[in-house]
């Protein structure tokens, strides 16, 4: 596996893959990688035989008072586990590389729409970030095909209507999410919790199992299922930022009608935010 550190870099090894006739699947990370990650490389060679990752944390995407310094960053360790996984090339910028004018003065992205509420909801102008640098990476790498993962099941959202919107010729993929034996979806932030932390933290899974019961069950009373996913969650030592269930296909609100909605769900444990969300048929009463 290759790394390079500038775009142009970036595009004379893409130049030599297309001139190879070789397809480019593009997996975007921002570094602290784990199986999941793995996951999006895997799926990505199956659409594609030359894949580029890259890891940039985006300044652009983190509110004022939000983690970015202390965000980890373990590019040796990166190296190691996308070489092993079969990646071809790995691009990781500096901020300057990124933004030469400084954030102030780029050019902004913002999806309209999709965007609104949960995680835009209480993280504002975090979508525009990464819609920008999504962007900004699309027309550096043009990929053929990009893969995204489930876990952040919003931002995959509103990266395919970016696409979908600005015509953007890249197929966008979502891989499932992976999660731990014990079903905590799999994240770079987990690394944040302590060890009581980390057992308290299944309760998030667990609770969205709950709910998806109580749909395939026939249940549609949304706001009372959200309020005792809410109370177990609390019971649990959870401080939930939100817990919602929005139509699976556009995030509009969810409707007996819907033939699958998502149950999408962000909490705190201790210092910690974790998100994940669960897919659900249901059955339209007729």
């Amino acid at each position: 596996m290759k790394t390079v550190h500038t775009i142009a870099e970036l595009r004379a090894a893409i130049a030599e893959a297309r001139s190879a006739r070789q397809r480019i699947g593009f997996v975007p990370t921002m570094g602290n990688l784990h199986s999941g990650h793995m996951a999006l490389i895997a799926r990505a060679a199956q659409h594609a035989e030359f894949i580029v990752s890259s890891v940039f944390v985006n300044p652009l995407q983190f509110g004022p008072n939000e983690d970015l310094a202390s965000y980890p960053r373990t590019l040796a360790a990166d190296q190691e586990k996308l070489a092993a996984a079969g990646c071809h090339l790995l691009f990781a910028p500096s901020v300057e590389e990124m933004y030469p004018d400084g954030q102030d003065n780029q050019t902004r992205v913002s999806v309209a729409g999709v965007s609104a509420g949960l995680c835009g909801g209480s993280r504002p102008g975090h979508f525009d970030g990464v819609a920008t640098v999504v962007s900004k990476l699309f027309n550096m790498v043009q990929p053929d095909t990009a893969v995204f993962g489930q876990k952040d099941y919003q931002q995959l959202a509103v990266i395919r209507t970016m696409v979908r919107d600005l015509n953007m010729p890249v197929q966008i993929v979502g891989e499932p999410t992976v999660r731990a034996e014990d079903g905590l979806a799999l994240s770079s932030r987990n690394g944040y919790l302590s060890e009581q932390e980390r057992a308290q933290a299944p309760v998030l899974y667990r609770t969205l199992q709950g709910l998806a019961r109580a749909i395939e069950g026939g249940r549609r009373d949304y706001p009372a299922l959200l309020d005792e996913g809410l109370d177990a969650l609390r019971g649990a030592g959870l401080r939930p930022d939100y817990l919602e269930v929005r139509d699976a296909l556009a995030l509009g609100p969810a409707s007996p009608d819907s033939p699958e909605l998502v149950f999408l769900v962000a909490a705190y444990l201790g210092r910690t935010r974790l998100i994940d969300n669960l897919v659900v048929r249901q059955t339209a009463r007729g």
